[in-house]
């Protein structure tokens, strides 16, 4: 057994990078104001740091700094942008209108969308085909009388396949529905330009990007009015009450301007490393399956199926050799609704390995992972 194992989840977070770190370093206990306080020297300090920061990340997002609403992470960015607008519209039109998803959205868009459903709003899930993408013809037919909302991830956490977020925001735009977009696996590893897909809304977070983890924020393009979630001392415009977090939204900006210079370079790599992952992979294991669409697809993910196996022996067998999944960090160890969606039964699904690399992703932990994977799956199979 190696004494440390492969890192291969790199989608579930990513380790804090030490530039990142050395910038946040000195927010933690040398300017240790408060940003809302511009009554003392450090507050203002602080403040200053803030608007630097929200400046920086508006650049990699091409929006104006007065559209980023800071947030504790994405999973509060989603409820703000779906429960804050959903509510606002109930208000204005005397009653719950629709909403319309895919069914392989992250919980953190589901879970908001069940709770407006318990407060009257209709809710449409939509399945993807067997390649994880949404059927243009299926949204276009889903769309009702008071649809005001569409909300679609741009890329996949679990199978990081990328939807056609384009071609769907302008089938909204044409109706007067409003987008929304949970780009936190594809913030970072994608090129996101807001007014050129279309996005009224977008979700983003930090520990995806090898920043610190409890920060994210929602970036609101056109204004879009929202109820607050938190109320208080009426930061953020009013749209999230609280204290900012300083040392981490300095993290995230940086983070964000390391992981936007160097996108393309490290996509390059990790596509390599991904493709040959995957090939060598089907060179030595027999029965796999790709799951979703591998040409339109994030360039460090790798979600497949192995046949001919016990999935709870699969996981228990790989667990000291690398660290992966099968499905959503967040799932709670229940079958990957994603892959149910797109045609896997729960066997499959438990059987299934996702595979994600990271800036710090050798060829020669591709090479491991083959080998270890390959020797576990002839094991099990004999």
């Amino acid at each position: 057994m190696q004494q440390k194992p492969l890192k291969f989840d790199y989608q579930s977070t990513t380790p804090c990078s030490g530039r990142v770190l050395e910038a946040m370093q000195p927010y933690w206990n040398e300017i240790w104001g408060n940003p809302s306080n511009l009554q003392n020297r450090f507050g203002i300090h602080a403040s200053a740091a803030i608007s630097l920061a929200r400046d920086n990340l508006a650049q990699c997002l091409h929006v104006s700094p007065e559209r980023i609403i800071f947030t504790s992470g994405a999973t509060e960015a989603n409820n703000l942008a779906l429960i804050g607008h959903a509510r606002v519209r109930a208000i204005e039109e005397g009653r719950p209108g629709h909403v319309i998803t895919m069914s392989t959205e992250h919980h953190a868009v589901l879970d908001p969308l069940k709770q407006l459903k318990n407060e009257g709003f209709r809710i449409t899930e939509l399945n993807p085909g067997s390649d994880g993408i949404l059927s243009l013809k299926e949204l276009e037919d889903a769309f009702e009388h008071d649809t005001f909302l569409v909300s679609i991830m741009l890329a996949n956490n679990e199978i990081g396949v990328i939807q056609p977020l384009q071609k769907i925001s302008i089938l909204c735009q044409d109706r007067g529905i409003l987008l929304h977009s949970d780009a936190a696996q594809a913030f970072g590893n994608l090129p996101i330009n807001l007014d050129t897909l279309g996005i009224d809304l977008l979700t983003i977070s930090s520990h995806k990007i090898y920043g610190p983890k409890g920060i994210g924020a929602l970036v609101n393009r056109g204004n879009v009015p929202l109820q607050p979630l938190i109320w208080g001392g009426g930061q953020e415009k009013g749209m999230r009450a609280g204290t900012l977090p300083v040392p981490l939204v300095i993290g995230f900006s940086k983070a964000s301007e390391i992981a936007i210079k160097d996108l393309d370079q490290n996509n390059k790599r990790l596509s390599f490393l991904r493709n040959k992952l995957w090939n060598e992979l089907s060179n030595q294991v027999s029965d796999l399956r790709i799951n979703g669409c591998l040409k339109n697809r994030l360039p460090h993910n790798l979600n497949f199926t192995i046949g001919g196996i016990i999935g709870s022996r699969l996981h228990k067998f790989l667990k000291p050799l690398i660290v992966c999944s099968s499905s959503s960090a967040c799932s709670n160890g229940s079958p990957s609704h994603v892959l149910m969606a797109i045609g896997r039964n729960p066997k499959e699904a438990e059987s299934s390995l996702r595979l994600s690399l990271g800036r710090e992703t050798t060829i020669n932990d591709i090479e491991k992972a083959v080998t270890v994977i390959a020797k576990v799956v002839r094991e099990l199979r004999s």
